[in-house]
């Protein structure tokens, strides 16, 4: 069952305004503590380290936050030393940068990092992660599979995520890389795990109660595959086309939200 944890979350479709109006950076330093905000950037998922945690420190930074440090975990020795949980202890923001979902879980997963990360969030530490950094935020995350092809059983391939978020499955570029129809195969595999799909420079704010609030440009998708009535995927060669019938679909925009518990978009009044 979803969980209640004492933290929020962040999670971003990706390619987020990092030069305008900065509406989901500015959020998440604001969730953080505004100018008191202490920010771990953790840089683990990408090939670049350096340069991607100097571009969130600058930013973060601008946008008010009192400390940014960029947090380079590059291997599982790293993610287990123990000094290393030490950097989020004083910590009231967390941020997964963009990259590769499985790099960041094979490095993080199980280790003194990880373990100091959990603590951090059951003690209300705000989590945030875009593109990469999104998808790992679920018990379930999409590593990778085809954008533009028929929905089908090849369509994807998952691996365990962090576990943050409990029932769902995140996608994230979602609307600009065409990934409906993988989110979609991920639905048909269980029924009873909610597909979110997150466009570019979009965000969910999620709190404690599990209720998202949608912010930034775009639009969130919704895929809710609990009433399905008919699904080929179990009885399907590798890649026959999928059927799949009775699904819920929602889209929503900033200043929307969405039930996570009770599975109920609304409006924000």
């Amino acid at each position: 069952m979803i969980g209640e944890e004492a933290g929020n979350l962040l999670i971003i479709g990706g390619n987020e305004d990092k030069q305008g109006d900065c509406v989901i950076l500015r959020r998440f330093v604001a969730m953080a503590g505004g100018r008191e905000a202490r920010i771990a950037v953790i840089t683990t998922a990408t090939e670049h380290p350096g340069k991607t945690g100097e571009e969130y420190r600058a930013v973060l930074t601008e946008l008010g936050a009192a400390e940014v440090n960029v947090v380079s975990v590059v291997n599982r020795q790293a993610a287990n030393a123990r000094h290393s949980d030490g950097e989020f202890e004083k910590c009231t923001g967390i941020f997964f940068t963009g990259g590769d979902q499985l790099r960041l879980t094979s490095i993080l997963g199980g280790s003194e990092v990880d373990a100091a990360i959990r603590r951090a969030y059951r003690q209300g530490v705000v989590i945030a992660g875009t593109s990469a950094g999104a998808s790992v935020m679920s018990d379930t995350m999409i590593v990778d599979g085809g954008s533009s092809e028929t929905p089908k059983k090849a369509a994807l391939s998952m691996a365990h995520g962090m576990g943050l978020l409990e029932e769902v499955v995140i996608d994230q570029h979602f609307a600009q890389r065409g990934r409906i129809n993988r989110l979609l195969a991920a639905v048909a595999q269980n029924p009873h795990v909610l597909g979110v799909g997150i466009d570019e420079d979009t965000a969910l704010v999620v709190s404690p109660q599990r209720v998202f609030e949608v912010i930034g440009s775009q639009t969130v998708t919704v895929i809710d595959g609990q009433r399905v009535v008919h699904s080929n995927i179990s009885e399907s060669k590798q890649f026959d086309p999928l059927a799949l019938t009775n699904v819920m679909l929602h889209i929503l925009p900033s200043g929307y939200g969405y039930d996570l518990k009770r599975r109920i978009p609304h409006e924000r009044g």
